[in-house]
């Protein structure tokens, strides 16, 4: 079985980007970056985004953000989606995920945002936890999780420190049977 895994860059003050989904103050370049960018070609095959973490792409003009990934995005509200790369899920989203997840392929990426996240993990979807902390505090934003989630359970098993100051925490999510 594939795994989801949540894959994130967060401030110290737990949050993911600014109440306008913009992520200044995260750093953007050096070796942490790289190994992101690298990562997401080896791991994975596949990335889920919410329909908000989208619209950021769309912003800037880019409809097909993960080229080299097969992408979904997430909404109830858009009717069409921009790119013939990027399928949309408005519907049965748990359902969809669940059976992607049953797929054979590699690792699917779940790129953001808050909301996507929150009902994902509330339904035990999300395997792993992989922290890209970077240091600084926003003050305000997006946090990690949207809404209330369950205490759970993590465990660290791997980190690394980066000389910018990153540091990458990979946590694995224990299910209940596990704790």
């Amino acid at each position: 079985m594939r795994k989801l895994k949540y894959y994130v860059a967060v401030s110290v003050d737990n949050f993911i980007a600014h109440e306008d989904g913009s992520w200044d103050g995260f750093l953007t370049e050096g070796e942490a970056v790289t190994d992101y960018l690298e990562s997401l070609k080896t791991w994975f095959d596949a990335v889920l985004m919410g329909r908000k973490t989208y619209e950021i792409a769309l912003k800037v003009g880019v409809t097909n953000p993960y080229s080299y990934l097969k992408q979904y995005v997430f909404s109830r509200t858009m009717k069409e989606s921009p790119d013939e790369n990027v399928e949309l899920v408005s519907e049965n989203i748990v359902e969809f995920v669940r059976k992607l997840k049953n797929e054979t392929g590699k690792d699917i990426y779940l790129c953001g945002g808050a909301d996507l996240a929150t009902m994902l993990f509330s339904e035990n979807l999300i395997d792993e936890i992989i922290l890209k902390l970077n240091p600084v505090l926003l003050g305000s934003g997006i946090p990690l999780f949207s809404g209330l989630i369950k205490q759970t359970a993590l465990e660290l098993t791997d980190s690394k420190i980066y000389k910018n100051g990153v540091v990458l925490l990979f946590y694995r999510v224990k299910k209940m049977e596990q704790i």
